[in-house]
């Protein structure tokens, strides 16, 4: 009987992990620029694996693609602020550069992008003494480097790169890091510690 009961939550408990929402499943409230320089106002639903941005008025969907939108802005209520994207020339794929959406987190002496991605992972927990792994479809960042040239680089965001890319601020930014338990790992967190890092060089 315990067993049937730890199996039952265990089952409650994946399945509610399963069941979470995406950011980009929601509807915001939020403005778009077009190509064109008109600005729409209402709900978006970004896609960020399509490069699709749809807009809600009046219970009327119509989708843009990243050609047609240079800029888009929504309240995101899982974060509870606003978060801005950008449509700018990369290549996805070798060679050929077409328009994508980024994400801007942080502009200054580091200029940082980023776009969202979905894997699985695998994920050890325990439960009731019971160990359990179990496959788990997660929202992951990818981070990229808009250069002085307009250039946008691919970034393996490593606590060490970093730092590297820090040069002689790297120690002050670490130290600033450990004081404010700030993670490099976490997104939101990440972005405090790239803010800090672009302050030292206002003063």
């Amino acid at each position: 009987m315990k067993h049937w009961v730890v199996l039952v939550v265990l089952m409650l408990i994946f399945g509610r992990l399963s069941a979470q929402q995406f950011p980009f499943e929601l509807w915001h409230d939020g403005k778009m620029v077009l190509e064109s320089g008109d600005t729409l106002k209402g709900n978006l639903k970004y896609d960020l694996q399509t490069d699709i941005l749809q807009l809600q008025v009046n219970n009327r969907n119509e989708s843009f693609t990243a050609r047609k939108v240079l800029y888009f802005e929504i309240f995101d209520q899982t974060v509870k602020h606003y978060r801005q994207f950008y449509s700018l020339p990369f290549a996805l794929t070798a060679g050929y550069k077409a328009p994508v959406f980024f994400e801007l987190l942080e502009e200054g002496k580091i200029t940082l992008l980023c776009r969202e991605a979905l894997e699985y992972r695998t994920v050890n927990s325990m439960y009731f003494y019971y160990p359990a792994a179990y496959t788990r479809l997660v929202l992951v960042y990818k981070y990229f480097l808009l250069q002085e040239n307009g250039e946008i680089k691919d970034f393996t965001d490593k606590k060490s790169n970093w730092l590297s890319l820090m040069g002689n601020k790297a120690e002050e930014v670490e130290k600033f890091a450990k004081s404010n338990r700030l993670n490099f790992e976490d997104k939101e967190e990440l972005v405090k510690i790239i803010a800090y890092y672009n302050s030292l060089f206002k003063k």
